[in-house]
């Protein structure tokens, strides 16, 4: 029984907290990724680079940094060639949207992305975890609806006792 309570109360706090396990990068890896792509001469070593800090910065904390490594990743997706660099792009571009928030754009981009490559376990988890962020969003934004117009029922409720009792 009190393994079951745990588990309850486990499922409600990551209801709450938006439990997902995609990692997060700090400043120093970003910093350590700049210096990487400064100093790299050959073109193929500098993409690499650029990937890399892409990738940390769509896995940063800081906001500014998420947004940044979308549009590095948004510039640079015209010139990849290969489907394999496409999927890799558009998987790091969702996890940007997904870090910023908008979580439609990120499902759609996880959807282009398994169009390329159905199997990609890490798209498909995160897909999942867009989809039950959405559907929480809308748990909560139903919730919240559901409470405004019962507020607005009591005030109406209060009003037309009074008025019924002062005829």
């Amino acid at each position: 029984m009190d393994a079951k309570i745990g588990k309850f109360f486990e499922s409600v706090g990551s209801f709450f907290s938006g439990g997902d396990n995609i990692p997060w990068c700090d400043r120093d890896i970003i910093a350590g990724c700049e210096r990487e792509v400064a100093e790299d001469g050959s073109t193929e070593n500098r993409n690499e680079s650029l990937m890399r800090l892409s990738w940390a910065l769509v896995h940063s904390r800081q906001p500014e940094d998420v947004n940044r490594g979308i549009a590095m990743l948004e510039a640079s997706l015209d010139s990849s060639n290969s489907p394999l660099q496409i999927r890799e792009k558009l998987y790091l571009l969702a996890v940007g949207y997904y870090r910023s928030g908008d979580y439609s754009k990120s499902r759609q981009l996880l959807d282009s992305c398994l169009e390329i490559a159905p199997d990609f376990r890490q798209a498909q988890t995160l897909k999942k975890v867009v989809e039950d962020r959405i559907t929480k969003d809308g748990v909560i934004g139903v919730g919240i609806a559901a409470t405004a117009v019962t507020a607005v029922g009591l005030l109406v409720g209060g009003v037309a006792a009074a008025l019924a009792r002062k005829k």
